[in-house]
């Protein structure tokens, strides 16, 4: 059960006088004396020492509305820890039931935040990935530190370097605990930057979004290039870049950025919670390579290959694109992309010179 403490009822009486709204408390003063509501009651003409009294037989609602109108939250915090807990949606004793009775899980990309009650009506939250979800946080690399995630998070679970923070690939086995609301913010902006502020600036209509076509008209220098890849062809090469870089399996964020203002792609922007507002770096530096390739002519080849063989070369690069390659078990002959089976194929179909089917690339025999 959550109590209320003098602090929490002098507040009450205080803010009475300007007037107390918050999800379905409202509490006023008149020249009748107090009125005191919520969905379930209405009491009128209360004294001073009346009011205390009610005010301290509802401690959820007491106790919700201190915790959320502390004068010294950011609008972009308060939003956002309320999102997580669902105060929007549920009602003040549906909240405080669930937070009773093993707290709420929210989700943020792959983060799992827990939530539960702590001192005066406070939350306590804890961190980690969602995959580690059925581990008891202190059996995890456990941390305080907010500004720890920085070093913690820069590889996934297999040792690679993560470029994109957003990307899928968070590694799992550690768990950010006895966060306050300042701190939980400070931790999730750590593992994906500006990831709340867009979601809220998204919620207010204030999202500033620059598409590709102005975003690219911005570049100058080694990715001034990426300009020229305009060719009266539409917009045919930028959904393959986000086919190939905003996909949901690439990028958590939802792409909100169009070719322009009047111009949307035909590829989807995915279902992520936080919106993505303009091509990212990962996204120019990989459009001006493409650029660059695509500035090629096409060329007719002639392979012999069997369909298993072609069929095969389409497993591996889906394979490859997917990102699925260490799931390849060395002993599934069946897979195309397995090794030994993609070792078979060059043994059989590449040159000492490495080329398929001894075929040259260029004109020239090169």
């Amino acid at each position: 059960m959550t109590d209320v403490n003098d602090t929490q009822l002098d507040a009450l009486l205080s803010a009475a006088d300007d007037g107390v709204e918050c999800d379905g408390l409202s509490v006023t003063r008149t020249d009748g004396g107090y009125r005191f509501e919520t969905p379930e009651e209405t009491h009128t003409g209360l004294s001073q020492p009346a009011l205390r009294e009610l005010a301290a037989q509802n401690p959820w609602f007491v106790s919700n509305w201190y915790h959320w109108n502390r004068t010294d939250r950011p609008d972009t915090e308060r939003a956002y820890l309320r999102w997580l807990e669902g105060a929007d949606e549920r009602t003040v004793p549906e909240r405080y039931e669930w937070l009773a009775d093993g707290g709420i899980v929210a989700s943020w990309g792959e983060l799992r935040i827990d939530i539960a009650p702590g001192a005066d009506g406070e939350r306590v939250y804890t961190v980690r990935n969602g995959a580690d979800g059925e581990v008891a946080p202190e059996e995890l690399d456990v941390r305080t530190d907010p500004a720890d995630a920085r070093g913690l998070l820069k590889r996934d679970d297999r040792g690679r370097y993560r470029p994109l923070k957003t990307a899928p690939t968070l590694p799992t086995g550690w768990a950010f605990v006895d966060l306050d609301g300042p701190a939980l913010a400070e931790t999730v902006e750590y593992v994906y930057p500006a990831t709340i502020a867009n979601w809220y600036l998204e919620r207010r209509g204030d999202l500033d979004v620059n598409h590709w076509r102005e975003t690219m008209e911005r570049q100058s220098g080694i990715y001034g290039v990426i300009k020229t890849w305009d060719r009266g062809e539409g917009h045919e090469h930028v959904d393959w870049v986000a086919e190939a870089c905003c996909d949901d399996s690439q990028c958590l964020k939802r792409r909100e950025w169009q070719y322009d203002d009047e111009t949307e792609l035909d590829v989807d922007g995915g279902d992520g919670a936080f919106p993505c507002r303009e091509p990212c770096s990962l996204v120019v530096t990989a459009a001006r390579k493409w650029t660059k390739l695509e500035g090629e002519r096409s060329r007719t080849y002639e392979f012999e290959l069997t369909p298993s063989e072609k069929e095969q070369i389409e497993e591996i690069i889906g394979t490859v694109a997917d990102g699925d390659v260490e799931d390849v078990r060395e002993a599934d002959i069946y897979d195309g992309a397995n090794r030994y089976r993609a070792r078979f194929l060059r043994a059989k179909r590449f040159d000492d010179e490495d080329r398929l089917c001894g075929v040259p690339t260029d004109e020239d025999g090169v």
